[in-house]
C-alpha cells in the first residue's frame, strides 16, 4: 500500500469539501462546520505525522476513531438537510476509500512489528 495514497486522497477530500462546508448557514457553519472543518485538518495532519514517524502503529490506531467522527459529522450534515444525497454518497464514499487505506496501512504496521 502507497502511505502517500491515503493522505492525497484525504487532501483531495478537504479541498473538495471545505468550500461546500464553508457555504453552510451561520447556525451550523460556525457548529458543525468548525468542528468538522477541524478535525478534517487534524486527521490529514496525523496522516502526515505517521508517514514520519519510526513508530507508526500507535498513531495510526488514534486516527481511527477521527476517522469515524468525520464520517458522523458528515451524516448530521445530511440529516439537517445541510447537504444533498448525492453528495453525501460521494462524501461517504472517499470516507470509506480513506478509510480502508488506513486500516491496510495499520495491518501492515502490525505485520511488521510479529
Amino acid at each position: 500500500m502507497n502511505e502517500l495514497s491515503i493522505i492525497q486522497k484525504t487532501y483531495d477530500l478537504i479541498i473538495w469539501y471545505v468550500p461546500i462546508i464553508n457555504t453552510l448557514p451561520k447556525t451550523h457553519k460556525y457548529t458543525i462546520g468548525d468542528r468538522l472543518i477541524e478535525n478534517l485538518y487534524n486527521f490529514l495532519g496525523l496522516l502526515i505525522i505517521a508517514k514520519y514517524a519510526s513508530e507508526k502503529i500507535n498513531i495510526l490506531e488514534s486516527i481511527n476513531p477521527k476517522l469515524d467522527t468525520i464520517r458522523y459529522q458528515t451524516r448530521i450534515l445530511l440529516d439537517f438537510q445541510l447537504i444533498n444525497s448525492k453528495r453525501y454518497e460521494y462524501i461517504n464514499k472517499l470516507i470509506t476509500e480513506i478509510g480502508k487505506e488506513l486500516g491496510d496501512w495499520i495491518k501492515q504496521q502490525k505485520l511488521k512489528k510479529s
